[in-house]
């Protein structure tokens, strides 16, 4: 009998922040775009901080830590900027901000492993496909024991591109729309919990408007322009921009009305999967 398929798994650049006091889990509540009253035991919550525009500024997961604080697993190069943000909306509540001791690591692929002593293991809330995420004091240390096998950023952004999930700075940027981009499908947004930064533009798209653009898998043929590269019809009309291209395949944000026929970007060609 062969041995059962390990794990992959990849320590990104995450950081994990906490909110602590009576008060941190109404206030989160009031900004973000997904119920975090959901974030119970080991089942993490995605949500996203938007402008009062509707547009996009930071994504990330939300984790039960206790009975009054949570945790907020975001990218490293997000969390000042999202810490920031959240101290200035806090006003007199009574909410603490710090950086946790904890980091991040992914797991995919196989069946879920023990996570070690210490450690927790939490599933990907966008997709079943997505994985774990391991919290520990030492990620790779985590990582190591669970026996999973080093997986690279390439490997991660195959998954990626596989599921559609777009990831932050690279498809989801500050001229994102949320609904454009997949949340509804990936579970970052709840239209029944009230209001929330942003809420009435995302409401707007999702009742009264047919999205126009959207994020979508494609076929790419050719050697692939680095990502943000324009996408152009044949007749040379402006049709999106590509993002990440893997094994073949990318993630294009596209205009829907000219998704249809062949597109180009650089010297590669397109065609919507």
């Amino acid at each position: 009998m062969s041995p059962a398929p390990r794990p992959h798994g990849l320590v990104p650049a995450r950081v994990t922040l906490r909110l602590t006091g009576p008060e941190a889990r109404g206030f989160l509540q009031d900004l973000v775009t997904n119920d975090i009253r959901r974030a119970e035991g080991d089942r993490a919550v995605y949500a996203a901080l938007l402008t009062p525009q509707g547009k996009y500024l930071a994504d990330f997961f939300v984790l039960a830590d206790g009975p009054e604080d949570l945790l907020i697993d975001v990218a490293r190069d997000q969390a000042q900027d999202l810490g920031r943000r959240l101290a200035m909306y806090r006003l007199r509540r009574k909410v603490g901000i710090e950086v946790a001791p904890l980091g991040v690591a992914l797991l995919w692929g196989a069946e879920a492993p023990t996570p070690p002593e210490g450690a927790r293991l939490v599933p990907d809330p966008r997709d079943a496909g997505l994985g774990w995420r391991l919290y520990a004091p030492d990620p790779a240390a985590a990582l190591a024991e669970t026996g999973a096998e080093a997986a690279s950023p390439a490997d991660y952004d195959a998954l990626r591109v596989a599921l559609a999930a777009p990831e932050s700075g690279v498809e989801l940027t500050p001229d994102t729309f949320v609904l454009e981009v997949g949340f509804e499908r990936l579970n970052g947004v709840d239209f029944r919990k009230g209001c929330y930064v942003g809420q009435e533009i995302v409401a707007r798209m999702k009742h009264k408007t047919e999205l126009r653009r959207g994020l979508v898998r494609v076929a790419v043929e050719g050697e692939a322009p680095p990502p943000g590269a324009e996408i152009l019809t044949a007749e040379g009309r402006a049709a999106g921009v590509l993002h990440t291209v893997a094994g073949g395949e990318g993630l294009a944000h596209l205009r829907l009305d000219r998704s249809g026929g062949e597109l180009r970007a650089g010297e590669a060609r397109l065609r919507v999967l």
